[in-house]
């Protein structure tokens, strides 16, 4: 990989930037300046989602960004109040309507409904029904486990392009990586440099930053942390969508093209995994949703 809009091939054959900009939590008073300065680095991938209210800035930045539409990859999520086959629909069309945009690249279910599985099916079947009327790029899902989408491949004969995933040197989801790479799902890693450990609804107050192990490799690179751990990622064809509303930080953040992590970094920081999230488990829920509901 030689540019950070260096592409992975869907399973729908649409094609989807490896490395992107998350604006999980960013305010909307700075999500503008920093989408438009993540463009102007040569970002590609804009990934946001109906609940973190910043869609209407998203879209005002692509706007003035002076970038042609098509070649940007937007990605938004239909949040749960809106699962449900019509609720859906109409999810998509308001997610549309904040953005200021004809269509979107990639619309992911946000996260998982154990206890009201039919109305992810059904919102599930109308992701499907806006993709088959040319509606979306491509279609996903965010927070899955892999019986999950088993059944939602059984209900609807679609298999998601994407997952993306609680994801990190000491989160590596192995298993599930292996699944998606049998069904030809693209994995992508939110929280890739770890900083739900410290953040997060189950925070272990671990932080990658003060891993020994990484630091090493970053001095012996002349690099950061941060540029380590996201070579890490996009080296096992895992998509990336760090965070920051700093420019200095999404311009960091992206400088990872010019240096090549050897097998045994590689395999030093793979030997950091632990198996425990610092994010919500989408088994565990709150009145059977799986995270707290509030309407976006």
């Amino acid at each position: 990989m030689n540019t950070i809009d260096h592409k992975l091939t869907l399973n729908n054959g649409k094609q989807m930037p490896i490395f992107g900009l998350g604006v999980f939590q960013s305010p909307r008073n700075e999500t503008v300046a920093a989408v438009k300065a993540a463009i102007k680095q040569g970002y590609r991938l804009i990934d946001t989602a109906a609940i973190y209210e910043n869609e209407r800035e998203v879209g005002q930045a692509i706007k003035e960004s002076g970038i042609k539409r098509e070649e940007l990859f937007v990605t938004t999520k239909l949040w749960l109040t809106d699962f449900g086959f019509d609720e859906a629909f109409d999810g998509y069309g308001t997610s549309l309507k904040k953005l200021g945009l004809d269509y979107v690249d990639l619309y992911l279910l946000h996260w998982p409904m154990p206890m009201h599985w039919e109305a992810t099916l059904d919102a599930w079947n109308a992701l499907i029904g806006l993709y088959n009327q040319g509606r979306i790029g491509s279609i996903g899902v965010s927070n899955f486990e892999p019986e999950m989408i088993e059944r939602l491949i059984e209900a609807g004969s679609v298999v998601p392009a994407v997952n993306q995933v609680e994801l990190h040197p000491y989160f590596q989801h192995k298993d599930l990586r292996d699944y998606h790479a049998k069904h030809g799902i693209v994995t992508q890693a939110w929280s890739p440099l770890g900083a739900v450990d410290v953040y997060g609804t189950r925070s272990t107050g671990r932080n990658i930053f003060d891993n020994d192990v990484v630091k090493d490799i970053a001095a012996a690179h002349n690099k950061t942390v941060a540029q380590v751990i996201l070579r890490w990622h996009v080296q096992h064809n895992i998509a990336v969508i760090p965070k920051s509303v700093h420019e200095s930080r999404i311009t960091e953040n992206s400088q990872i093209t010019d240096f090549f992590l050897t097998h045994p970094e590689m395999y030093a920081i793979d030997k950091l995994n632990m198996g425990l999230r610092g994010g919500q488990i989408p088994y565990e829920n709150q009145n059977g949703y799986g995270v707290q509901i509030s309407k976006p």
